[in-house]
């Protein structure tokens, strides 16, 4: 297998430095917790939240992120009770996971790419998509499978399947829901496109890990899973059409719209040219950050220049008219003087800038705390247990290797929703078997990736959804036809991910087969057993 690496950019360089951190850090020399009841216990934080988890969004249907938040604090006191000794490496370990670049990179995607979405959608640009939309006849039934498409390049394209369900759900979303698309069909395509470029983009945070992890070279290990990831694209964009043609979309006020219909305005196109840019910049190797960050600033210069957006919507700083200072700086077009006596009026920031980044504190907040949950079953020797176990009872043949990969993966996303940190969790267990096996490198990442990019989608509870979900809440203050009705619950879209779901049962269908198996080039054959 190759180990030359393709000249990685500088995005890449950095994260595979944090990579490697985090797996020291994670089997490092560190003080181990101490669990009444063995090791196993170390999982009952985020057992507990997962069980809260089904229990919310599935049984009770409440897709109330806030809530989720609950159940995972709930879930790290009840873990103190079953420490053995003091409780202080417990909860120094909370503050350990917290601080996890794995955490700080979902969270920096969301707040920025709420930002740019939200400031685009100040400058017309959902106005602008409906334009073409029925310029071109594209209508409601074809809508979620060219969403579908587009969400896959944009999420290939700046490598973060987070920042593009960010940015669709914002701005595809309430657009397809107007022409008569339907919302579950249509955040499932969105879901979908992300999970893509999040499996395919060699700088997204999920491919560099895997890679990182299994030993292999980036470049090698793209190539190697085009064929998976496009197979399952397109028996996915298939499955949109058609089910684009059976899905009926929710009921839409008839003049609101043909009155936002009429009265969207083209030139909102233009923001395209800001998409184009994050794009660019992403591709052209440059951090996310600086990416987003220059989409931003186009974004802001075409509102301003056209006459799309006032600075005011994108951000507004609203104080007392009584305020003398306030007065004194009334002529600066992001101050707004209001009368805080008035009902239902106060003092406060605003705009797309603030809004855009607001809407996703719980998320952040639930992310930090899942982390240190993961953090916690690490310490308490959870996932070495679970991968002692795999090893000596369940990975008995290459056959049965591969499926507890696929399976093994699929358990710890299940807990760990950040997909990111699902991978590094798992990591060390699928190299130790595929070495054991002399499974490929390449291989072992791509099944370690594809699961993780596409269950971080699909679980009601995982980061991908929720980030999505989120963003969706905000819409009805923002349109008013857009109706609370039209927000998708967490627990209705998962099955219509229809990409993240072949994609898992291409690698499912793979390791039972042998499909595509390859091994290593430097071992000899009759080292192992196939079977």
């Amino acid at each position: 297998m190759p180990h030359d690496r393709d000249r990685p950019t500088s995005d890449e360089t950095a994260l595979d430095d944090d990579v490697r951190a985090d797996l020291a850090a994670s089997a490092g020399d560190d003080p181990d917790i101490e669990f009444r009841g063995g090791k196993w216990l170390s999982a009952l934080p985020l057992a507990f939240f997962v069980l809260w988890a089904i229990v919310q969004s599935g049984v009770l249907r409440i897709g109330d992120t806030t809530g989720l938040v609950a159940g995972m604090l709930v879930g790290l006191v009840l873990g103190l009770f079953f420490v053995e000794g003091s409780w202080a490496t417990y909860a120094n370990t909370i503050f350990q996971g917290m601080t996890r670049r794995v955490a700080a990179t979902a969270v920096v995607a969301w707040l920025w790419a709420g930002m740019f979405a939200a400031t685009i959608q100040a400058g017309g640009f959902v106005g602008g998509l409906v334009w073409a939309a029925d310029a071109a006849g594209l209508g409601a039934a074809l809508f979620p499978a060219a969403t579908f498409v587009l969400c896959a390049l944009l999420a290939t394209g700046i490598g973060t399947g987070y920042g593009a369900t960010v940015a669709f759900s914002a701005l595809f979303f309430p657009a397809g829901v107007l022409l008569g698309a339907n919302p579950v069909l249509l955040f499932g395509a969105i879901l979908s496109g992300a999970v893509f470029g999040d499996n395919l983009a060699p700088v997204s945070d999920t491919t560099i890990v895997s890679a990182v992890t299994q030993d292999a070279d980036i470049g090698g290990v793209v190539a190697s899973r085009f064929k998976y990831a496009i197979t399952a694209a397109v028996v996915a964009f298939v499955a949109y059409v058609v089910a684009g043609q059976l899905m009926t979309g929710v009921e839409v006020s008839g003049q609101a719209q043909s009155l936002f219909v009429e009265n969207s305005d083209p030139l909102g196109l233009v923001h395209l040219a800001s998409m184009l840019a994050v794009i660019g910049t992403a591709v052209s190797g440059r951090h996310i950050v600086e990416a987003i960050s220059w989409g931003l600033v186009v974004a802001v210069a075409f509102n301003v220049a056209l006459g799309l957006a006032p600075v005011s919507e994108m951000l507004v700083f609203r104080a007392s008219e009584d305020l003398a200072a306030a007065q004194t700086l009334s002529f600066l077009p992001f101050v707004e003087l209001v009368d805080v006596s008035r009902e239902g009026v106060s003092a406060g920031v605003g705009g797309s800038i603030y809004s855009g980044a607001a809407g996703f504190f719980p998320l952040i907040v639930l992310v930090l705390l899942i982390v240190a949950g993961a953090q916690i079953m690490i310490r308490g020797g959870g996932f070495q247990a679970i991968q002692d176990w795999l090893l000596e009872s369940v990975a008995t043949s290459v056959r049965r290797a591969e499926t507890t990969m696929v399976l093994g993966t699929a358990l710890v996303n299940a807990m760990i929703t950040i997909n990111t940190a699902a991978e590094i969790a798992i990591a060390p267990y699928i190299a130790r078997l595929g070495e054991r096996f002399n499974i490929n490198g390449y291989r072992r990442a791509n099944i370690l990736d594809a699961n993780t990019s596409a269950l971080g989608y699909i679980f009601p509870w995982s980061g991908g959804l929720l980030v999505g979900y989120a963003t969706l809440t905000e819409l009805p203050g923002q349109y008013e036809w857009f109706t609370q009705a039209m927000v998708v619950n967490p627990a209705d879209v998962f099955p219509y991910v229809f990409h993240g779901w072949l994609l898992v049962g291409v690698f499912l269908f793979s390791a039972l087969t042998g499909f595509g198996l390859e091994y290593t080039t430097d071992r000899e054959a009759d080292e192992v057993a196939r079977v």
